[in-house]
């Protein structure tokens, strides 16, 4: 194929990539969305492989084989309690297929015993920086994720030192690279491709898990990057439109995770989650209550509020709160979702939980709209979140979350929690809502509990 049909299919793959990203703005539009980009994914690959310049075709499709293959195992095999792991390890793989296209692309020029080019360098030491921070880093998340690794804040005395000076020496690689580009390249390479990896290890290893969602969506705008990045390098117009897509999404969800917490992006990075304050303990009495008195509640009140958490993920809940939602409705409830934008381990992981469930759109609230009239509801029911409905972040000024926005379901006339137990969240921050006088604790799992209530409305 001419470089000039090759470049107009490119224009029509970036035209489907910004629509189809604009489409993922709702979620009702979201699937359609998907549709579109990856149709124009499919389109920029088959006719990227019309290009004159390959040689073989034999790994290509050996490669791609696999990778369909790897693909196809993990959405069918992963759980939505794991998605978030699984969105770190693709976000990883992305950065590491940039690192390689880099280091591959240093050997396109100058084969034949010509220098590279200054651009040539540039281009190639940035994809293979960006995309090792982002394998590393990712392979870290998913360790504290996945709780492989301790999820915590992991610091040592010096550490933004340490990362300081990994950081001087890569762009002392660099600067050498491009003084002498012929004198010992392959191994300021190896050099680099080294201190991106560490980087990738320190820069996420001192984030607790509480700062999880934040960092995914970081990553995944670092995957970008390094995309575009190789993209420059190998002079590929649709790599690096799709890469420059993906990092601008990512930094504008980063900037609105960080915004949902009251922090900064550099407070996440640069900060341990608890390293500078430390809450009171808290003491109190707990309210158990049974699912048999928790319908009776329900059963007279004419508003409910469900907040999901990333509880509801482990105890595989969704379908039956929507089931419950469903026959509240019923019996004349005004049923509502509340969501927010940062629970669970991923951004938009209540999202995809709920619509899995078929749970409607409509439903789904925002945490400021709720909060406008979370005082008039009846029962708002807490289910496995923590961190995101915790008091504390209004009321406890030592507190490690203070000041960042939560969902006030204390606000309401009266609050279940569904937890197992009384464990903190993954912040670690103990939480003041489960001794309100207006708390009521329903432990045990979730799915069985909301089940039980189920049944006592359909008996």
């Amino acid at each position: 194929m001419s470089e000039e049909l090759i470049g107009a299919v490119y224009i029509v793959s970036a035209i489907l990539f910004v629509f189809g990203l604009k489409l993922l703005g709702s979620p009702a539009t979201a699937v359609r969305g998907n549709q579109l980009s990856t149709l124009g994914m499919l389109v920029a690959v088959v006719v990227t492989l019309g290009s004159t310049d390959i040689i073989d075709y034999r790994w290509i499709a050996i490669a791609a084989a696999l990778g369909a293959v790897v693909g196809i195992v993990a959405a069918q095999r992963v759980a939505m309690t794991g998605m978030p792991e699984m969105v770190a390890l693709f976000n990883g793989s992305g950065g590491l297929a940039s690192l390689l296209v880099g280091w591959a692309a240093l050997g396109m020029e100058g084969a034949e015993g010509d220098s590279q080019s200054a651009f040539t360098i540039i281009t190639v030491l940035l994809s293979i920086l960006i995309g090792g921070v982002t394998f590393s880093g990712s392979l870290v998340a998913w360790a504290k994720l996945s709780e492989t690794m301790p999820s915590g804040a992991i610091s040592f005395p010096g550490q933004q030192f340490v990362s300081l000076i990994l950081l001087v020496a890569t762009i002392g690689c660099g600067a050498a690279m491009l003084a002498q580009p012929d004198a010992g390249t392959a191994m300021l390479v190896y050099a680099v491709i080294a201190l991106s990896v560490l980087l990738g290890v320190m820069a996420v290893i001192p984030i607790g898990g509480a700062d999880m969602p934040v960092v995914i969506s970081l990553l995944n705008s670092y995957s970008g990057l390094a995309a575009c990045a190789a993209g420059l390098a190998i002079n590929n117009t649709i790599l690096i439109v799709a890469g420059a897509l993906v990092g601008a999404a990512g930094i504008i969800l980063t900037n609105i995770m960080c915004k949902a917490m009251n922090r900064s992006l550099s407070n996440v990075l640069f900060s341990g989650f608890t390293a500078s304050k430390s809450a009171a303990k808290v003491e109190g009495e707990v309210k158990p209550i049974s699912p048999d008195d928790a319908y009776l509640i329900l059963e007279a009140a004419s508003s409910v509020v469900m907040v999901p958490g990333y509880g509801m993920a482990v105890a595989q809940a969704q379908h039956v709160v929507r089931e419950l939602g469903e026959l509240l409705e019923e019996h004349g409830t005004e049923v509502s979702y509340a969501i927010h934008p940062v629970a669970g381990r991923m951004p938009g992981h209540m999202n995809v939980l709920l619509a899995e469930a078929n749970v409607p759109y409509d439903q789904l609230i925002e945490m400021d709209d709720i909060n406008r009239r979370i005082e008039n509801v009846d029962v708002a029911i807490v289910i496995g979140a923590n961190d995101v409905v915790n008091p504390a972040a209004r009321e406890d000024e030592n507190s490690p979350i203070y000041g960042m926005p939560i969902i006030n379901v204390d606000q309401a006339r009266t609050v279940f929690v569904l937890k197992r137990s009384m464990a903190s969240g993954f912040s670690g921050v103990d939480n003041p809502l489960f001794f309100k006088e207006n708390t009521r604790m329903l432990f045990g799992d979730a799915k069985q509990s909301i089940s039980h209530m189920i049944a006592e409305f359909k008996g």
